[in-house]
């Protein structure tokens, strides 16, 4: 068995811990933020139903988007001040990720964890801004990167005095506009000591597959969901909408909020039976 270091985040969620965590919200932060609030609202509800420690996600900015026409958020002020409204109204933890080192310490002041994108998962000022917050910092793993070769970024956080480090998987680059789940590298990452979260939403993306935009295939994020937690996974991400078809970013990969209950009680039913 993998001896996982367990990361605390509050007395009621702990990473590594007999729990399956969830982390799930729109991908971003939207100028109608009715939508952000309401899809938070109905979450807390479902997971407080199911008993599951949940974790609210979405993002001020989109900076790893295919076109410069994209949409790509609120901004850094405007978003991080939703957040602390549904942090404090909702009294939900936040997870939200940051695109320049300077960014650290002024998310730092709201998030609860912060996360860094995958595509940014190699650049050291950013691991290092971010560890010096003390935060949780949540790496997504680069789709261009093996599993053992998380390793070396995750170090950067653990040597600039933060060992609270928590990996996510989310796929695979897989020839053009495509990714690959391996779920191996599910236990070769815990083996090097880390929980590890998988994004359900984001591995079933085609990255660029839609010319300016990137696609996705929405209908096998179940399939990976329940694949990762049979895998021995300890949480999962998702991206969550109500009108994903309608959603300004990732629609394609995005689950419908009236899914959610019955895909995080399915896979609240699986994690059960493997622990």
């Amino acid at each position: 068995m993998n001896i996982i270091n367990k990361v605390k985040l509050n007395d009621f969620i702990e990473f590594g811990s007999d729990n399956l965590v969830i982390m799930a919200g729109p991908c971003v932060i939207e100028e109608n933020v009715s939508v952000v609030i309401k899809t938070a609202e109905k979450l807390k509800e479902i997971t407080t139903k199911l008993g599951l420690p949940y974790i609210f996600k979405a993002s001020y900015d989109k900076a790893n988007r295919t076109s410069i026409d994209s949409y790509r958020g609120v901004g850094i002020e405007k978003g991080l001040n939703l957040l602390l409204k549904i942090k404090k109204d909702l009294e939900l933890p936040i997870v939200t990720d940051i695109h320049q080192p300077h960014e650290a310490d002024i998310v730092a002041e709201v998030a609860d964890i912060i996360q860094i994108p995958a595509f940014l998962c190699r650049q050291t000022d950013m691991l290092i801004a971010a560890a010096k917050t003390g935060k949780i910092v949540n790496i997504k793993k680069g789709q261009f990167l093996s599993p053992a070769q998380i390793e070396n970024s995750a170090q950067k956080v653990i040597k600039s005095g933060n060992k609270r480090v928590v990996i996510t998987e989310r796929g695979t680059c897989f020839g053009y506009n495509n990714l690959v789940s391996d779920m191996r590298s599910i236990p070769i990452m815990q083996e090097l000591g880390y929980p590890i979260i998988f994004d359900a939403t984001h591995s079933i993306q085609l990255p660029g597959g839609a010319g300016t935009c990137s696609s996705g295939e929405r209908k096998f994020a179940l399939t990976l969901a329940k694949s990762a937690v049979a895998a021995g996974c300890n949480g999962l991400f998702f991206e969550i909408h109500p009108d994903p078809d309608k959603a300004p970013c990732d629609g394609a990969n995005m689950i419908p909020l009236d899914q959610a209950y019955d895909v995080f009680s399915i896979c609240k039913e699986i994690f059960n039976v493997v622990n």
